[in-house]
């Protein structure tokens, strides 16, 4: 929920039944407190283009604001990709739709099940974008793979020095999952996440979503996990392993007992 011009928006997907008419759309709350206040439809957020859209967020570089999202290339579901646009405000935006990632890498192509090879037919998936800075460095993290599969996990694509935010060549992007299933913590699928700071502001963690069990898709049996991230020396987020459910571990900093 950003905070943006002195208003607290709300960036959600919906459609009317039809997922083909899958579009984002925005909320604004008529409070400063938005635990309390009240939130209103301010309109249907999308590009001259208006393809099918889901899991927008706000990116902030060098005084403009652009938003980041996951969609179609055309008005068919083939695969999905991550694209980025300008903002005139934050309901509004402001030109054409440019493509910063899709699932071109082995690691992103587990489409229909955890033992598929690539066929006609699949759906390949890059979503979930969001924002993480450290030190200068700006990423963003999406989740790759359809989350119907144990194959669900998080890439990363780092900007260039000087590069342009709007330029799919600007962006590095991994060559392998950077946070993936594990086995032996009992942890599938983790994907589809966001970050936040300790109360003290001196850690960072990451929150995603992931389920117990093997082979069991995007339903009711996932939860929720966060874990503290490191950061490497070359400046990359270093997410580790996702940890068991059984693990005690330390609060974020800052967090009062």
């Amino acid at each position: 929920m950003p905070h943006l011009d002195g208003e607290w928006y709300i960036y959600f997907a919906g459609d009317d039944g039809v997922n083909e008419n899958h579009r984002m759309w925005v909320l604004v709350c008529d409070s400063q407190d938005p635990m309390t206040g009240n939130r209103s439809v301010k309109g249907k957020i999308t590009n001259p283009d208006d393809h099918w859209a889901i899991d927008g967020s706000i990116l902030e570089h060098d005084g403009k604001r652009y938003f980041i999202w996951s969609g179609w290339e055309t008005h068919t579901n083939i695969k999905q990709d991550i694209y980025i646009s300008e903002m005139e405000n934050p309901w509004t935006l402001r030109g054409e739709r440019v493509l910063l990632s899709s699932p071109t890498e082995p690691w992103e192509l587990n489409g229909l099940s955890p033992d598929s090879a690539y066929k006609s037919g699949d759906i390949f998936v890059n979503e979930g974008p969001q924002v993480l800075e450290n030190n200068g460095n700006l990423f963003i993290i999406f989740s790759a793979n359809g989350c119907w599969t144990d194959y669900y996990s998080l890439g990363v694509m780092k900007l260039r020095e000087g590069g342009d935010v709007m330029r799919k060549d600007s962006w590095i992007k991994s060559d392998s999952a950077f946070f993936k299933t594990s086995e032996k913590n009992q942890v599938y699928a983790p994907g589809h996440n966001s970050f936040f700071k300790s109360p003290d502001g001196k850690e960072d963690w990451i929150l995603y979503h992931a389920n117990p069990k093997p082979n069991q898709g995007c339903g009711n049996f996932r939860s929720p996990r966060a874990q503290k991230i490191e950061w490497s020396e070359n400046g990359y987020p270093y997410f580790g392993e996702p940890k068991s459910t059984d693990e005690r571990i330390a609060l974020p900093s800052g967090v009062k007992k």
